[in-house]
């Protein structure tokens, strides 16, 4: 038997991205750009890990800390 697949998705595309952190498309490909939020491609497609975005957020608290 195997296993199931998980019920909540490990990448995000980038429009759930944009919803979760309330950002806008460019704002979010800039992140990208600067390495300030990781990211992989399949094919065309951009997926973001959602450790990644996790991950980004914990960033930004501790620096405005």
């Amino acid at each position: 038997m195997s296993p199931a697949l998980p019920t909540t998705p490990e990448a995000l595309k980038v429009t759930e991205v944009m919803s979760a952190l309330r950002l806008s498309r460019s704002k979010v490909y800039d992140l990208f750009r600067s390495k300030q939020l990781e990211s992989f491609t399949v094919g065309r497609a951009r997926r973001v890990p959602v450790d990644a975005v996790r991950q980004y957020m914990q960033n930004q608290i501790e620096e405005a800390a």
